[in-house]
């Protein structure tokens, strides 16, 4: 059985929406071999300090992401990508906890499967910068040698997150206020869900 984190504990406490699908998740998480840690202020499953899946309820369903989800085998077609610019997680969604009660085999599997990914070593190869940057960032990048500088500097998956979301304005001076605004974040190298 894995360990519990007093913090996920008081954070399914104050849930409202979901509590009670969440609740069940949990509860097949922790019976299992994972514990339960608490990163980016939510509950987090983690085997020997790697992250294994996380639970979370958006809006109509409850999730359960698991980071390594597209390497794993899922014949039923459980696991779905979380959104569109999804690379690596996959999901399962539940509506109720019959539905998480129905699933639990499934979710036991696929928790052996991400464990069996984590001692094994496998990580979901992802090219550095497989996306096009906007126009508009282009010429700022070009303008602003302390910009581009910080640009560089930035994870590859911050790049990423901040070209999807100034790419994802349909006016050019949308994308270009949203260029100008995150210059500052950018520059202390920070993406765009960093505090």
């Amino acid at each position: 059985m894995g360990s519990e984190d007093r913090r996920a504990g008081v954070f399914y406490g104050k849930l409202g929406e979901w509590k009670a699908e969440m609740e069940a998740v949990r509860a097949v998480l922790l019976a299992g071999p994972l514990d339960e840690t608490f990163k980016w202020r939510q509950p987090c499953y983690v085997w020997n300090g790697t992250n294994v899946c996380m639970p979370g309820g958006y809006g109509g369903r409850c999730r359960l992401s698991f980071f390594r989800g597209v390497l794993m085998e899922d014949p039923e077609g459980l696991l779905v990508p979380p959104g569109p610019n999804s690379r690596a997680a996959r999901v399962m969604e539940f509506r109720s906890v019959a539905e998480v009660e129905a699933a639990r085999a499934a979710i036991e599997g696929f928790v052996a499967q991400a464990v069996t990914l984590v001692e094994e070593g496998r990580t979901v190869d992802l090219p550095d910068d497989d996306f096009d940057l906007p126009e508009e960032l282009e010429e700022a990048l070009a303008a602003d040698d302390e910009l581009r500088e910080a640009w560089e500097g930035l994870t590859p998956g911050r790049r990423r997150g901040w070209a999807l979301h100034f790419g994802g304005a349909k006016k050019a001076e949308t994308r270009v206020r949203r260029i100008e605004k995150a210059r500052d974040a950018i520059l202390d190298g920070k993406g765009m869900h960093d505090r």
